[in-house]
């Protein structure tokens, strides 16, 4: 952890309601549901402000996620976001969650208007969600199977998705499925190039807690199919509103979030980068004493993804950020990695930071 390097984008104004309280924006970021902090060696109590690793994900706690299962069993509800969830993936009305219920990407673009012809739930506006509306599903007290395998056990994991209200399962390996292959589909295609050309879509692995572009034709041949909960309500989730301050800061009026527009201009390890917000707290930066490393869904919240170094020739983000630009290691210009105050727990005790 000490060695990784990563330049860091610092955020101010934080979701400041109790944990049932819907924020008044369109796009409110859940919290992550992180609970631990953790040092390069492993977990520790909460520090101090001043202390090295003040400043985690789970300091500060923000707006919890808060669910409504419907009467009929068949949706959740989103008392955060206003966005209303399929409770399950089951496509085949088994009552089960199971291999047999994946689609392929082409199936799930189709599925909504089958939805919407039957009036599922009662209701005629279902859509396949942005990668910022299923993201906003990601649970971080989650356990990964840190080292997936085919020959790996399900005990002792927890999926990063709240089981109390949504189904879920992990990847059937009498099927011939790895434990982590639960991956579920949004409508965001990825607008770069992967290595081989293929066409990619995001997804979220509630199984290993990650955002994925996953090949939609596999390399032995076939269709990556994938698990689908379509949403519905909120049509402004996941859509930002900058207003460019004039004093170095970014207000996004969607999420009630304040960014500074540039970044630290230097990578740092994450120990380093929690510590750098600390000292530009002390100094007021931009006029500011509430700056915070972000957690990994306020920093996705910022991700432009009709952007890319292929496509676009820029990061992905608006292009109000400065971003600082590197020389990757085949030599061309590049975008660093950003860090996030969130940590990612693996089955065997590993961690590390988002």
């Amino acid at each position: 952890m000490s060695g990784c390097s990563r330049l860091l984008i610092a955020v101010a104004t934080a979701c400041r309601l109790s944990a049932w309280a819907a924020p008044q924006v369109p796009y409110a970021i859940v919290a992550t549901g992180q609970t631990k902090c953790y040092d390069n060696r492993g977990e520790i109590q909460p520090p101090k402000p001043g202390q090295p690793f003040y400043g985690q994900d789970a300091q500060f706690p923000g707006c919890r996620a808060s669910y409504t299962l419907s009467a009929d069993g068949l949706t959740v509800g989103d008392n955060v976001t206003g966005l209303t969830w399929q409770r399950s993936p089951d496509t085949d009305g088994d009552g089960k969650v199971t291999w047999r219920d994946k689609v392929t990407f082409a199936q799930a673009q189709a599925l909504p208007a089958k939805l919407n012809a039957t009036r599922f739930a009662g209701f005629n506006d279902w859509r396949l969600p942005s990668i910022k509306e299923l993201y906003s599903l990601f649970d971080a007290s989650g356990v990964d199977p840190s080292s997936p395998s085919r020959d790996g056990e399900a005990a002792g994991l927890r999926p990063f998705l709240d089981t109390n209200f949504f189904r879920f399962a992990y990847g059937d390996l009498a099927a011939g499925e790895r434990i982590i292959d639960s991956q579920y589909a949004s409508s965001t295609k990825y607008v770069g190039k992967g290595p081989r050309g293929v066409e990619k879509v995001f997804g979220v692995n509630f199984a290993d807690g990650r955002i994925k572009g996953y090949d939609l034709f596999m390399p032995g041949g076939g269709e990556k199919t994938f698990f689908v909960l379509c949403v519905r309500g909120n049509p402004s989730y996941g859509k930002n509103d900058f207003h460019e301050n004039g004093d170095g800061t970014i207000t996004d009026r969607a999420t009630g979030l304040m960014w500074a527009k540039t970044d630290s201009g230097r990578g740092l390890n994450w120990r380093e980068a929690l510590a750098w917000v600390q000292e530009q707290n002390a100094r007021k930066y931009l006029g500011y004493d509430d700056w915070r490393l972000p957690n990994i869904k306020e920093l996705q919240s910022i991700v432009d993804y009709s952007r890319s170094p292929d496509t676009t020739g820029s990061p992905a983000i608006a292009p109000l950020f400065m971003c600082t630009a590197i020389t990757n290691e085949v030599g061309q210009l590049d975008w660093p990695y950003y860090w996030s105050s969130t940590t990612h727990v693996g089955l065997r005790g590993g961690w590390a930071a988002m």
